[in-house]
């Protein structure tokens, strides 16, 4: 077969299977697909408690996966059906074009194809629970006929093998779109108009604490479960069924298992984690005739080719772009370094992912949860964990390739050196980790797990360089102060330690501003009245956060401004941990630059607010009008004051925030979401909080019903067993019904 008649092949190929799939994802339901679902629904009972959190409860798990995406898609299908689009590569027939390399990312790392023929091999019991996401999803559109998708009408079983952790993408978001984009633009025939890319996602973290019984009042083990994630990723659900299934906790929209939460014998933290399980490789490329080859040792391998042909919105219609993709046997090709191509291997076994994010809900132990973390299915997140036995555990890390220690795996490697293949994975006993230390307590604030439990943790000399890169940071350096300084917790102190208020960077950033004004102040310019009141109050401030701090106030915005200036300062390439950019800008600027920033920041504040004598909770504001994942702000609109702010300063209770058009007021979008704190003893005791509410539709009850807890950091009682759950009944009813 001749390469023109190939081409043509593969082309006609992937037109007829789109045009399959999109006939398949649209077209209606049928009778018998309608009363199967119809009996199911009998078989599954929703109570929504006066939260509106909903407890799920069916015969068998697959009951309750049904009944639980059924519930997901009540209080927002908008979200389920958005988090679809992306993980199976679609957005850019929302979007539009500008989209198109978030999607050919998507299909370079998550093919559909191979989702579909895994399901097919799936076991029996992963089918069902498959079959039962797609069927309570197409349920509740069947049921709700005036919903309209933007562009799911059907889901399909085989979808959430492309979602299988509890991020969209998982690792895939760390691959750069705009890198990726400069090297395809380079090998096709048609022109694209550059934008800056709106879809890539940076890591945003997660706070995880443990506390052993030595270290609790009622010698239970007690957990803290803090997703740092952007606001409403996740629902708060129950799931329970008669084969064993009861877990609580926070579940990404769409996905059928809870993914940081608890059952009645074990809890399960997951924090971001910067454990290298991915590497890039520098594939030589050559070209023979018509054929591209890559070098491996003494030989040469042909480069796999495959055509996708992605759709895009354009105006009100479709337009297709056709791109090759390259493979090399480590991965697919996302890029090119010095006339190397780059291509990225990671894991790439969603089974194991996808059973390992459902089967670790119904752990009984610690041996059991661990027996599961075998699958080594886990490729983006720490694990903090506490049962009722009283074990407390962390692992750093899960799916670790086992490579050759001599090279630097911080940077790319040499593709055509064999020695630098991956060996295999680590097992679960060879990675960083820690189990009931001495010291009584766990944390992990995305930092070293080389501190995890004080004078406990675990010896970095033991373990190869890249299995724990990560650096420390202001949380966990405010973590371990405070684990370690209390001698017995119990829920209401394991709360007030989840929100301790201080601002541990400004131990190292207030020091040399202090100073740097003694330095200079000799200057007219640096003595107007309102600068050295403004060094006066920083220097009484106690650097704790509060609503009602001005010292807060100009901390902060001093801290973006002189921070901004070192960053300018940087080599582009230059990346810091906070800790690392706080020293960088104490070097790399000027005592009379720190003075000036802060003179900047009380002008700024003065001609904003009327006043450079603001206090802190009268900027950070708590504010939900539209309930849409791209929400608004309104500075003439209600909002609530709140304390907390970034955890870049090292508050543990996490709120970004920042301003957009038309505010002066900073609203925010980033940090806490779902937060709870549990024990472990005969009975769970747990406590809870969202950031607004559980639905996602203006003036209802629970569109932020939880907010001005959520402002105040105060929690609610989680209602986990039958007979506290029938007290606080809002309604009761199975799905479907109105």
């Amino acid at each position: 077969m001749n390469r023109f008649t190939s081409r043509s092949v593969c082309l006609a190929v992937s037109l007829i299977l789109f045009l399959s799939f999109n006939k398949v994802n649209g077209q209606a339901f049928t009778k018998a697909e309608i009363a199967r679902w119809q009996q199911r629904a009998k078989q599954v009972t929703i109570t929504r408690d006066t939260w509106g959190v909903p407890h799920i409860y069916g015969k068998t798990d697959a009951d309750a996966v049904f009944g639980l995406l059924f519930t997901q898609c009540e209080d927002d299908f908008g979200r389920v059906e958005e988090n679809y689009i992306t993980s199976i590569g679609r957005l850019a027939e929302i979007e539009g074009e500008s989209a198109l390399y978030h999607d050919l990312r998507a299909r370079l790392f998550m093919d559909s194809t191979q989702a579909m023929a895994i399901y097919k091999k799936s076991p029996v019991w992963m089918k069902q629970l498959l079959d039962a996401f797609a069927d309570g999803a197409n349920y509740y559109l069947h049921t709700h006929p005036a919903v309209t998708p933007k562009l799911i009408k059907r889901f399909q079983p085989w979808m959430p093998l492309l979602f299988s952790e509890g991020s969209i993408g998982g690792n895939i978001s760390v691959v750069p779109i705009e890198r990726l984009k400069a090297f395809y633009e380079q090998r096709k025939s048609t022109s694209f108009n550059s934008n800056i890319d709106h879809y890539e996602r940076e890591s945003i973290g997660s706070n995880g604490f443990a506390i052993a019984p030595s270290k609790s009042a009622t010698k239970n083990a007690l957990l803290l479960i803090n997703p740092h994630t952007s606001f409403y990723f996740r629902s708060e659900v129950h799931m329970v069924s008669q084969a064993g299934l009861n877990a609580y906790g926070a579940v990404t929209w769409g996905q059928f298992f809870v993914y940081q939460g608890f059952n009645e014998n074990c809890g399960w933290m997951h924090t971001s984690s910067y454990a290298d399980s991915m590497d890039e490789y520098l594939e030589t490329i050559e070209k023979k005739g018509n054929d591209l080859y890559y070098k491996h040792g003494v030989t040469l391998k042909p480069v796999r080719t495959q055509k996708v042909r992605l759709p895009y919105k354009s105006g009100n219609g479709i337009q297709y772009r056709e791109f090759t993709m390259y493979f090399t046997q480590h991965g697919p090709i996302a890029g090119e370094k010095d006339g190397k191509w780059i291509a990225i291997d990671m894991m790439n076994t969603p089974l194991n992912a996808l059973s390992q994010s459902y089967l670790r809900t119904k752990a009984t132990d610690y041996a059991s949860y661990k027996e599961v973390m075998k699958l080594n299915g886990n490729a983006s997140n720490n694990t903090v964990f506490a049962d009722r036995n009283g074990t407390i555990a962390y692992w750093h890390g899960n799916f670790m390739p086992r490579r050759d220690p001599k090279f630097n795996w911080d940077q790319p490697v040499d593709g055509s050196n064999p020695e630098t293949d991956w060996k295999g994975l680590h097992s679960i006993d060879d990675i960083v980790q820690v189990r009931n230390p001495a010291s009584g307590w766990i944390q992990n604030c995305n930092s070293t797990p080389f501190t995890v439990s004080g004078t406990s943790s675990p010896n970095p000399k033991r373990y190869p360089t890249y299995m724990a890169p990560d650096a420390e940071n202001y949380r966990g350096i405010n973590a371990d102060r405070v684990l370690s300084h209390k001698a017995i917790f119990t829920l209401d102190t394991l709360i007030a330690a989840a929100n301790d208020p201080h601002l541990a960077a400004f131990d190292d950033l207030l020091p040399p501003l202090l100073n740097a004004y003694q330095t200079v102040s000799g200057d007219a310019v640096n003595q107007s009245n309102d600068l050295i009141e403004a060094i006066q109050v920083l220097k009484v401030w106690d650097k704790n956060y509060g609503k009602a701090s001005i010292g807060q106030t100009l901390a902060i915005m001093w801290g973006e401004k002189i921070q901004r200036l070192a960053r300018s300062r940087a080599a582009a390439d230059q990346r810091f941990d906070n800790l690392g950019l706080s020293a960088f800008t104490n070097e790399k600027t000027s005592a009379q630059e720190k003075v000036t920033a802060l003179a900047d920041v009380l002008k700024d504040l003065t001609r904003d607010f009327g006043t450079w004598k603001t206090p802190w909770g009268e900027i950070n504001r708590y504010q939900r009008l539209t309930g849409k994942t791209q929400e608004t702000y309104d500075d003439n609109q209600p909002s609530i004051p709140v304390g907390f702010t970034s955890s870049a300063w090292g508050s543990l209770a996490a709120f970004a925030a920042k301003t957009y058009p038309g505010t002066k007021k900073r609203y925010g979008s980033v940090g806490n979401s779902f937060v709870a704190v549990v024990e472990f003893g005969n009975r769970v005791k747990a406590r809870s909080v969202v950031t607004g509410g559980q639905s996602s539709r203006p003036g209802e009850k629970h569109f932020t019903d939880q907010a001005p807890l959520y402002c105040e950091g105060k929690f609610k009682d989680v209602l986990f067993y039958p007979e506290d759950v029938q007290k606080h009944v809002e309604k009761t009813y199975h799905p479907g019904e109105k």
